[in-house]
């Protein structure tokens, strides 16, 4: 959803999973794998799995719960799967832009599993038209799909090595063909990937939550421009596929995107949001009663604000987990009601008292608005909002639906109006150098893009997700 106040948060495009276990049902650990991993897209899923004799694929709009019945995971056999779970950004929510990609090759059929964005796709899907091919979806993941088909070379890898010099971008990729799983991470290192063992077979995913609920153990995380292949002999590491630049994860995978149960660069990420909260209470501190987080994401860095101001934390906010999960669209009167369809405020908790509510972003400022007004009509005294990320006030092109920045609310407003506008009694945010203490780590290993405005890869600004529907 992303319609007024029921939903004013930035998306994630995508989730991936890969397995090669010869033995096991591959498709079903891809399923559960992908559960793990509905937090990153609940537009559409998708599972390709091959035993060296075809490749099979079933895609489907909805959530991995809606896309796949036992007759489909009894259809998709083999040794080697592939999953996806899809939020677009490239490309709009239509059937035929469900992943993963299948295309043929001179050796036999492979397919593709995306989380990113190529800044580059227009150009590279001009020239490739250019050359006679014709593309069947609006999405950038078919193009590079067809690029590393097109791309000579005597092995897969070879293919996918002299792509990556094409790609320009954000990819984290899982490829299958038919006796192998290939897994790829682009230069940057802008979406994470890892890789894991199930016993002897392995996994790779891009959280580590997803390993952790098939069963499977941590390896280690794929590094930035890795090409990992794993086939009969085992899993090799083919180094880096180009050159790397520094590296540039997303701040926003620790702030918001991955799950808190989820190791980054070897951190916990709840954890990691905890210190995010207990620096935003240093940098913006208030007097007040209660500290209030917002359901779920905001929660571990509210625990932290409270632990560090001393101040109570208190639940007082319960969220319906359901509502935003739902394809029906409301009617009027329900979009009267509002925000009160994901939020109910807990009186008992908050009248009478001072709350801190903590977020982690505020992009429009349409969902924090009535958050807001929820709390006062329960009867609190004040409402002082604290946001443990620093203001958003560009857009993302690698691989986030984020607004344009027109609509971004403090690329609009200063602070202090944006905190008027939302009807709280004061405003804080979270500065980048707070930020980057709480990570722990120098601020050249990220992405600050939608923070700065300065990019780690060449954009064109202005350039929206359905561009390539244009072509």
């Amino acid at each position: 959803m992303s319609d007024g106040v029921w939903d004013d948060k930035p998306h994630e495009e995508c989730g991936i999973f890969g397995i090669f276990a010869p033995g096991e049902d591959v498709a079903r650990i891809t399923f559960f794998g992908l559960y793990a991993l509905q937090h990153r897209g609940q537009e559409s899923a998708g599972i390709a799995s091959t035993g060296g004799t075809g490749l099979n694929l079933t895609t489907k709009l909805g959530l991995v719960s809606q896309a796949f019945a036992e007759d489909d995971l009894r259809h998709l056999v083999g040794h080697i799967a592939i999953g996806h779970t899809r939020y677009s950004t490239s490309g709009s929510n239509v059937a035929l832009n469900c992943g993963p990609i299948r295309a043929e090759t001179e050796s036999g059929p492979i397919a593709v599993a995306h989380n990113g964005n190529l800044t580059n796709a227009y150009a590279l899907r001009s020239e490739m038209e250019e050359r006679g091919e014709r593309f069947v979806t609006t999405t950038d993941s078919e193009i590079l799909t067809r690029l590393i088909t097109l791309t000579p070379g005597t092995t897969l890898v070879g293919k996918v090595r002299r792509a990556m010099a094409r790609m320009i971008g954000a990819y984290s990729l899982a490829i299958i063909a038919e006796d192998r799983l290939i897994a790829v991470r682009d230069p940057l290192g802008v979406r994470p990937l890892c890789l894991g063992k199930l016993g002897e077979h392995w996994v790779v995913a891009s959280e580590t939550c997803a390993l952790a609920t098939v069963g499977a153990d941590l390896v280690r995380e794929i590094e930035p421009g890795e090409i990992v292949e794993i086939d009969a002999s085992g899993c090799t590491s083919h180094g880096t596929g180009v050159e790397t630049r520094r590296p540039a994860l997303c701040l926003f995978e620790l702030i918001y995107f991955a799950r808190p149960d989820s190791l980054i660069q070897g951190q916990r990420l709840h954890l990691v949001r905890q210190r995010m909260g207990e620096v935003l209470a240093a940098e913006c501190p208030v007097d007040a009663d209660i500290v209030v987080g917002l359901p779920d994401s905001a929660v571990p860095a509210a625990i932290g604000y409270a632990r560090a101001s001393g101040i109570p934390y208190a639940e007082a906010l319960i969220k319906n987990r359901y509502i935003g999960r739902t394809f029906i669209q409301p009617d009027q009167r329900l979009r009267e009601v509002g925000v009160s369809l994901k939020f109910n405020a807990l009186p008992e908790v908050i009248a009478g008292k001072r709350v801190v509510l903590v977020d982690d972003t505020i992009v429009r400022g349409t969902t924090s608005r009535p958050i807001v007004q929820l709390l006062r009509n329960a009867g609190a005294t004040e409402v002082h909002m604290r946001v443990h990320a620093p203001p958003m006030m560009w857009p993302c092109y690698l691989g986030v639906d984020l607004a344009k920045r027109e609509e971004l609310i403090a690329a609009q407003m200063d602070v202090p109006s944006i905190g008027r506008f939302i009807g709280a009694d004061s405003i804080g945010y979270l500065s980048l150098d707070g930020l980057l203490s709480a990570i722990d780590r120098p601020s050249s290993g990220f992405c600050t893009g939608c923070l700065t405005g300065r990019y780690p890869v060449p954009v064109q600004l202005g350039l929206d997700k359905l561009v390539l529907e244009r072509v």
